[in-house]
This record gives structure tokens, C-alpha cells and sequence, in this order.
């Protein structure tokens, strides 16, 4: 490289952390240091494209798709939605090559040329199409929710470990400089001892009740529904929309509660652990034959470090002073502690004080892992065969923290927690450990992927 073509870049590099910080508030000197990292990253070779296959082809998994077609070769496609499935066929056709469609993932887990799954399923599919991508050799690119039971995720540990494949979860998160920077700095103690989190998540849906329609042509709806209780087909209750329901997964607690409560365990370094006790209310009452998951919530949460967590919705009042100094709480993560505050949200980053953030951390200090691309990070990691960003135990321990509160919410009553044991212990244990799992229906259940 000529000595003046650094000094070019590094003038570009400059003018471009410039603007990044106006827009962000994301510092200088943390800025540097991804530079400096991203000269490390070691690039793909033009023939190191591995085979993958999407499963779950609605707008989600096409997005992630799309992002893992830059590193790979999409080789097939699969949804029990015959159009959806015929859309990403066309997506994804390259130079004349067009993805094989299938209709039931088990039948193209038995390619050989297929090295990993995009898993865009779901939340009821999740767990079943990443256990047998594990058992059958390729490694995941899996949406969260990881799961949908705290048992599911247990069991997908264990069988992820065992065949040594590599999970990254769609915590894109933990791949944003805004979330990194604020974790670290809580982690060092610059806003002092971390007392509490405020994780503010969107309010969810009070619609209904919604009658039953025909089934569309080319869904297959029995498929679709999986182990869940059988229940008839709404629109409402399928594809986008199935979030709002329990059969299928948690409401906002397991959809942005997914992202947000990750970030949280992130800065109190808890992402191997979790809570030991959560306090969950459902403050608004549903209509009967309408969506079923919580719409505005709280859930008070107390780590065994004396961190306390409380999760609320946009739209609930909180009794601590939030971001700006309102009541209400904003979609965000905010960190306060003993000499201050940092809050942290997608494209932003505040703090009590500006020098909080401004001020470098001392050599020696605590760094985390850095990714600067969710989805080239799970690349790399098929290669080096180290784990990514957030790999799947780490992307099951902060699914349980909403899972947890799903289930002190539907429970209405208060629950401890042993994160070692993974098991509810004292008063209301018995009747709070029988929702660790759910039961499946035929022959939807584990025997499905055996």
C-alpha cells in the first residue's frame, strides 16, 4: 500500500466517525476501535460459499436470507405456504439457479450439499428445525425467540453441544456499536455500581374477537399449527400475526422482550445465567375471542448480584425516572447506576452526562466480543468453528428471562428462580415448574424429527 493511501482513508475515516457520532452519539475512540478490528476481520475466499437452505420463507426469513445469499448459495427453500415458498424460489434464483422448493424441512435436512439452515419459522418451529439441522451436521442461522418453552431450549443446548454445530440467534443486537459500547461501559463502571435496568418494549394488541375463515389454498394448515393446539384458521393467527397468540409464541415479552432483555443480561453480565426472582402483571384485560398475549405489562425482576430489572411497555407509567425524565418508557434499554445513567436504543445512544460516553475506557478494561455484521459474524464462525456472537446458550438464557415472565404474568403470582438448576424453587414452585414445557401435539411432537 502506497503511504499516502492510508492517509486517505484514514482522512475518510475521520469524516465518517464525525458524522456517526452527531447522528449516534457513538464516541470517537470507540470508533477507532473498530477500525482497528474490522483490518483484522480475515475475508472469505471468492470459492468459500457454502450450500444453505431457508426454511420459513414469510418476509423475515427472506430478509435474513437475503443477507446470508452475500456469503452463500441458496440451494433450496421450504414452507408449508406453497406461495411463500414460490416467492423465495424466485428471490433467490441466480444465474439460472433456481432453489429446490420443498414443503417439509426433514426432506431437504438429508442433502448433503446443504452446510447450513436459515431458520425464519415461527416461534413454535424454531426449536424442532434447528434440533434436526444439529443432528443432520449444518449449522443455524435461527429468528428469535430461540424457543417456545424454557425445556425446549434446554434440550436444543444440549443438542447443538453434542454435534458440535455452530447457532447464531437473530439477536442483531449484540452486533450494533450503540449496544456493545453501552454494555462495556457498563460492565466497567462508568455509571458506578449498576443498581437497576429499565427494558421498555412496544405495547402489544387489544383486537377481537376474530371469526374463523377458509383455509387458502396451497397452506397447509395442520403443518402450520404444529404441536400447538389445534385452533381454526383466523388470517389473524398466521404468518405475521402469530405472535399475538399463545399457542405460537409470548406476544412483545418474546418478540422485542427477545432483543432488549438479551442486551440487559449483556451489560449486568448475567447472559449465562438469569434472574431469581420476576414479578409479572398483565395490566389490561383482553377481549374473549381476540389476540391472547399480554398487551401492557410489568414485570420486576432481581438478579442474585442485587441488580434489579423492571420491563415494562411504552404506554405503562414507570415509578423511576426514565430517559428524559418522564414516566413513560421509551423502546430501549436504560442502565443506571450509582454516578449515572446510559440508555440505548436502535440508532441511539444517551447518558445521563456527555463525559460518560466521551471518556475512553483505560487500557486493561473489560471488552466484549465484537461483531460488526450478524449475519458475516455466523459466516466466520462456520469457518473458525468458534462460537458467534450469540450463540445458542446464550440466545436460550435470554429467552428464558421473557419466558419467565410469560409465565409469572399467566400465572399472576410472584416466582423464584434457580438460573443453575433451571428449575422454579420456593413458594409456587410446584405449580410454576409444570410450564416449563408445553405438551405437543401429534404427531407434531419430538418423535416428528426423530
Amino acid at each position: 500500500m502506497k503511504p499516502h493511501a492510508f492517509q486517505i482513508n484514514r482522512r475518510r475515516f475521520v469524516k465518517t466517525a464525525a458524522a456517526i457520532t452527531a447522528a449516534t452519539g457513538v464516541p470517537g475512540w470507540f470508533l477507532e476501535l473498530e477500525e482497528a478490528h474490522a483490518a483484522e476481520s480475515r475475508p472469505a475466499g471468492p470459492n468459500d460459499r457454502p450450500g444453505i437452505a431457508l426454511v420459513g420463507c414469510g418476509g423475515q426469513g427472506r430478509g435474513d436470507c437475503g443477507g446470508a445469499s452475500q456469503f452463500a448459495d441458496v440451494l433450496a427453500v421450504c414452507d408449508v405456504d406453497q406461495s411463500h415458498a414460490e416467492s423465495a424460489a424466485r428471490q433467490f434464483t441466480r444465474d439460472g439457479r433456481v432453489p429446490k422448493i420443498y414443503n417439509d424441512f426433514r426432506k431437504l435436512m438429508e442433502r448433503d450439499d446443504i452446510h447450513a439452515i436459515i431458520n425464519g419459522t415461527p416461534d413454535h418451529w424454531h426449536t424442532f428445525v434447528n434440533m434436526l439441522a444439529a443432528r443432520t451436521g449444518k449449522d443455524i442461522y435461527t429468528e428469535k425467540p430461540l424457543t417456545l418453552t424454557i425445556d425446549e431450549g434446554k434440550r436444543l443446548v444440549k443438542t447443538v453441544r453434542d454435534n458440535k454445530r455452530i447457532v447464531q440467534v437473530g439477536s442483531q443486537q449484540r452486533s450494533d456499536r450503540n449496544f456493545r459500547l453501552a454494555c462495556e461501559l457498563t460492565r466497567n463502571g462508568r455509571i458506578g455500581t449498576l443498581k437497576h435496568m429499565i427494558v421498555g418494549l412496544p405495547t402489544g394488541l387489544v383486537e377481537g374477537p376474530f371469526p374463523e375463515l377458509p383455509v387458502p389454498a396451497g397452506l397447509n394448515w395442520d403443518y402450520y399449527v404444529g404441536q400447538a393446539p389445534m385452533v381454526p384458521y383466523k388470517g389473524v393467527n398466521c404468518h405475521g400475526n402469530f405472535r399475538w397468540w399463545y399457542g405460537f409464541s409470548g406476544g412483545q415479552m418474546t418478540d422485542w422482550g427477545a432483543h432488549h432483555n438479551d442486551i440487559a443480561q449483556w451489560g449486568n453480565g448475567t447472559e449465562r445465567s438469569g434472574p431469581v426472582s420476576i414479578d409479572g402483571k398483565s395490566l389490561t384485560a383482553l377481549i374473549p375471542g381476540g389476540y391472547e398475549t399480554a398487551a401492557n405489562y410489568r414485570i420486576d425482576c432481581k438478579y442474585a448480584n442485587g441488580v434489579t430489572m423492571t420491563i415494562l411497555d411504552e404506554h405503562t407509567v414507570s415509578d423511576q425516572n426514565v430517559v428524559g425524565g418522564g414516566k413513560t418508557t421509551p423502546n430501549g434499554v436504560q442502565f443506571i447506576g450509582t454516578d449515572g445513567w446510559i440508555f440505548v436504543a436502535r440508532g441511539n445512544i444517551q447518558a445521563s452526562s456527555e463525559e460518560l460516553l466521551r471518556k475512553p475506557l483505560p487500557e486493561g478494561a473489560v471488552r466484549l466480543y465484537q461483531s460488526n455484521h450478524h449475519m458475516g459474524n455466523f459466516f466466520e464462525s462456520m469457518r473458525s468453528r468458534k462460537d458467534p456472537i450469540c450463540d445458542v446458550e446464550i440466545g436460550h438464557r435470554s429467552i428464558t428471562v421473557a419466558h419467565l415472565g410469560v409465565i409469572s404474568m399467566r400465572m399472576n403470582k410472584p416466582v423464584q428462580w434457580n438460573p443453575d438448576t433451571e428449575q422454579f424453587v420456593g413458594t409456587h414452585a410446584r405449580e410454576a415448574n409444570q410450564w416449563l414445557a408445553r405438551d405437543q401435539r401429534k404427531p407434531y411432537d419430538y418423535s416428528f424429527i426423530a
